[in-house]
């Protein structure tokens, strides 16, 4: 599947083409002129990320340039788009979180940053975690560790501290705060282990775990650790 994905979204968008074609140089240049997903999601993100301090054509050479440095990031996009895929409802098409969804771009746009603040870039890192926080809603601070195959879903107002950790197969909703308790120094911030659902609004705080496939429910405050499989829910949140 990994390898028929690129050749699946090109087709994707010729249908959306023909279905819309007024947006067809949209979508010729941001995907079908392109020769591989890192250059297409590249595309995406620098006609979103432009400003008067970087060009799109700027912003593209320095993703591009770190996509192909860090060569996992291109199967953690393609993990990111399936895991989308299988779990938003909404989502019917692998092209879709690429052109449309915010809280995919997000989080390819931290991926770059990630890997900038790894080969001690951390301005250029800090500036696209800058754009980002203003373009798509979401600031996940550059040095936070987040597996492929995860799902920000609608993206407004999330927040991921410094020294998040999250695991693979993990879904993250709109407002979702994981962050520290103050002025803490060092590891500060929620570890959340692999399928882990966070709904709207929840605030996660400390370096604490949430542990394999459990679920924070919509607007809880959690405050210390969480056991594998358990749902939790209010403020403070309590299993139930």
């Amino acid at each position: 599947m990994d390898k028929d994905i690129w050749r699946i979204i090109r087709d994707e968008v010729n249908l959306r083409i023909g279905a819309e074609q007024s947006l067809e140089p949209y979508l010729y240049q941001l995907v079908l002129s392109q020769d591989s997903l890192k250059n297409s999601v590249a595309s995406v993100i620098a006609s979103k990320l432009n400003s008067a301090a970087l060009s799109s054509n700027k912003i593209k050479e320095f993703i591009l340039e770190v996509y192909n440095k860090c060569d996992h990031i291109e199967q953690d996009l393609i993990d990111d788009l399936v895991f989308f895929k299988d779990h938003d409802p909404a989502c019917k098409y692998f092209s879709t979180p690429i052109l449309f969804y915010k809280g995919f771009q997000g989080l390819a746009t931290y991926r770059a940053a990630h890997c900038l603040w790894n080969d001690n870039r951390h301005t250029m890192a800090l500036f696209f975690q800058n754009r980002a926080s203003e373009v798509f809603g979401v600031d996940i601070h550059p040095a936070a560790n987040i597996a492929g195959g995860v799902m920000i879903d609608h993206a407004t107002g999330v927040v991921i501290g410094e020294t998040s950790k999250i695991d693979k197969n993990v879904s993250i909703y709109q407002g979702v705060t994981l962050g520290g308790k103050g002025f803490e120094i060092g590891d500060r911030h929620p570890k959340i282990k692999s399928g882990v659902s966070i709904f709207a609004s929840s605030t996660i705080l400390g370096n604490i775990v949430i542990g394999k496939n459990a679920k924070i429910a919509a607007g809880s405050l959690v405050l210390k650790d969480v056991d594998e499989g358990v749902t939790v829910a209010g403020i403070p949140a309590k299993e139930i």
